[in-house]
């Protein structure tokens, strides 16, 4: 009998709701899905689809006005991640899984040194002594590829450049080596030469760590450089999730192969690009059926009544959430 590692993440209906004029409304809708070992999983979609929601849900960063987590587990070595008090959950965030933010400038302290912020991670989560956690950010500083890694640890967040800051960011990150690391659009900031040295770095930090990765981002061709699995997300739930390999040669939700048909290409004259109608819906007028409905060319009349399910393709490992025949090959 062959035994199947234990994911390193899994959701399980995942449902996490705002409160919109009195009422609430759910940002993320019974999402379910596992992170395995060493994996590295993307979640894409546009702006508003719930992909940050889904990564600040999952160590809890919710605002505690107006934002709840409705139902649903978030388990992580067993534990339900949803269910531990404060205290216990302090106690994973930063240390067994980290987060990477969109923009490191917003998230650094600009009143401490790089090297100060470094060392407070590991001297909250591993202990020790401050000159040992210094000597720690030091080498940090030095694994992330930061010049001059000793005359730049008592420096402060703005006199690093956007890519230095970055890569400050990771080096935070991985500072207590957490077994799953969250990363938000962390490139999404940066020029493309930049974007491609940090990408490279954090798949090679991922290999030395043994880390599984949920990598957040809206540009397909990160995810292609970078991702095993990617989960499409729209209006707050997963309507396609495959390998990478799988999405980009047979797209099966007609939102999956309009996002690749907008996504510059070198093969192809920028002209054949076709944008996406419409946008993302807001929170409080989600349609009743299938979402995408009102954007979609291949809709019907059950598109618009029924709510379909994520269910298999036929293709092990490939789910699709659409009522309509698969569009495949539509790149």
């Amino acid at each position: 009998m062959t035994s199947f590692p234990r994911p390193a993440l899994e959701l399980r209906n995942l449902r996490t709701e705002f409160r919109i004029g009195g009422r609430w409304y759910p940002a993320v809708r019974n999402v379910s899905v596992s992170l395995m070992p060493n994996e590295t999983l993307a979640v894409v979609g546009e702006s508003g689809s719930g992909k940050s929601v889904t990564a600040l849900s999952i160590l809890r960063l919710l605002p505690h006005a107006g934002a709840r987590i409705q139902g649903g587990e978030v388990l992580f070595e067993g534990q339900d991640l949803v269910t531990l008090s404060e205290r216990d959950m302090s106690t994973i965030r930063g240390n067994s899984i980290a987060m990477i933010f969109q923009e490191p400038m917003t998230s650094l302290n600009p009143t401490m040194t790089v090297g100060d912020q470094i060392a407070e991670a590991i001297l909250i989560h591993r202990g020790g002594s401050r000159m040992e956690a210094k000597a720690e950010a030091l080498r940090l500083l030095d694994e992330v590829k930061i010049p001059s890694p000793k005359s730049r640890l008592d420096e402060y967040p703005h006199q690093f450049s956007g890519g230095m800051r970055q890569r400050v960011m990771i080096a935070m990150a991985l500072a207590c080596h957490p077994r799953v690391l969250l990363a938000d659009e962390p490139t999404t900031a940066l020029d493309v030469t930049i974007q491609a040295q940090v990408l490279s770095q954090l798949e090679e930090l991922k290999q030395a760590y043994g880390m599984s990765m949920l990598f957040i981002t809206h540009n397909l061709g990160v995810v292609a450089q970078i991702a095993d699995r990617v989960a499409v997300m729209y209006a707050g739930e997963i309507v396609e999730l495959a390998t990478v390999d799988a999405l980009f040669a047979r797209p099966m939700h007609p939102y999956t192969a309009a996002l690749l048909r907008a996504m510059p290409r070198a093969d192809r004259a920028n002209e054949s690009l076709e944008p996406i109608p419409g946008s993302v819906p807001v929170l409080s007028a989600v349609p009743t059926g299938c979402a995408y409905a009102p954007r979609c060319p291949f809709k019907d009349r059950s598109c618009t009544e029924l709510h379909p399910e994520l269910v298999s393709s036929g293709d092990p490992g490939h789910m699709v959430r659409c009522p309509v025949r698969p569009v495949g090959g539509a790149h």
